[in-house]
């Protein structure tokens, strides 16, 4: 799923759209998760099915952490 392929666009993949979020939560500290998913479908064409994705990912990596009190996204990085 992660692994790129010659038919992969760039900008269409879980690891950019992994990117685009994180640049956002960093500038922000704190997003929404109904922010963030409109912002998704602004940014990237097809970005409703990366969005779960990407969000795991951020979140394995341990650069975000859910607040199910506010339903947002919390940077939490190094």
């Amino acid at each position: 799923m992660l692994r790129p392929t010659k038919h992969a666009h760039p900008d269409r993949t879980v690891i950019n759209l992994a990117m685009l979020l994180l640049l956002r939560l960093r500038k922000r500290r704190v997003e929404e998760y109904v922010a963030l998913r409109k912002y998704t479908r602004g940014a990237v064409s097809g970005g409703d099915f990366l969005f779960l994705p990407a969000l795991n990912l951020l979140y394995m990596l341990g650069l975000i952490e859910y607040r199910r009190k506010t339903d947002s996204f919390e940077y939490v990085g190094r």
